[in-house]
C-alpha cells in the first residue's frame, strides 16, 4: 500500500487514500509520552487493536493481534516525536501508520493518521478509527495516572 503515481496510458494518475487524523491530548511532557509509546514491549498495555502480546524474534517485533500474527517495524529513535510504524499482515500487506507526539503547552498531543486501505468498507474504516480512539484513551489513562 503506497500513495504514488500509477500510469494510465500516456497519462499519470495520482493514487491517494482517504485519511483521518485521530488525536488525543495527554497531560504529560512529550519526552515522557515518547519514551513510553516508543517502547514496543508496552504495546500490549494500551494497543488492543494491534497487540495482545509482542516478542522480539529473529530481529523483528512479532505481535499476536486481532488481525493474526503481524510484524511491527518502528521508526528509529529520534528527537522529533516520530512514532511511525509499519505493520506487516500475514497476507504480506504492509500498513504504514504515521504517528507523532507533539508539544501542546506543558503536555502532549498524539496524532495518528489513519489511511483507508484499498478495499476497506466505510464501516470497517469507522471501526478502525473507533478502535484507535479507544487505544489512545487507554494510553492517556495509563500516562496520566503515572504523573
Amino acid at each position: 500500500m503506497s500513495s504514488g503515481a500509477a500510469s494510465a496510458g500516456a497519462r499519470t494518475v495520482s493514487v491517494m487514500f482517504e485519511a483521518r487524523h485521530v488525536t488525543i491530548s495527554i497531560d504529560r511532557p512529550p519526552a515522557d509520552v515518547y519514551a513510553y509509546v516508543s517502547d514496543p514491549v508496552r504495546l500490549p498495555e494500551w494497543a488492543a487493536g494491534l497487540s495482545g502480546s509482542i516478542a522480539h524474534l529473529d530481529g523483528k517485533w512479532v505481535a499476536a493481534s486481532p488481525m493474526g500474527r503481524v510484524t511491527v517495524e518502528f521508526a528509529p529513535p529520534n528527537l522529533f516525536g516520530v512514532l511511525d510504524h509499519d505493520v506487516t499482515l500475514e497476507s504480506g500487506e504492509v500498513v504504514h501508520n504515521p504517528f507523532r507526539v507533539l508539544p501542546n503547552g506543558d503536555g502532549s498531543e498524539l496524532v495518528l493518521t489513519l489511511l483507508r486501505r484499498e478495499g476497506m468498507s466505510a464501516e470497517e474504516f469507522d471501526a478502525d478509527e473507533a478502535a484507535i480512539r479507544g487505544d489512545l484513551e487507554t494510553l492517556r489513562g495509563i500516562l496520566e495516572a503515572g504523573s
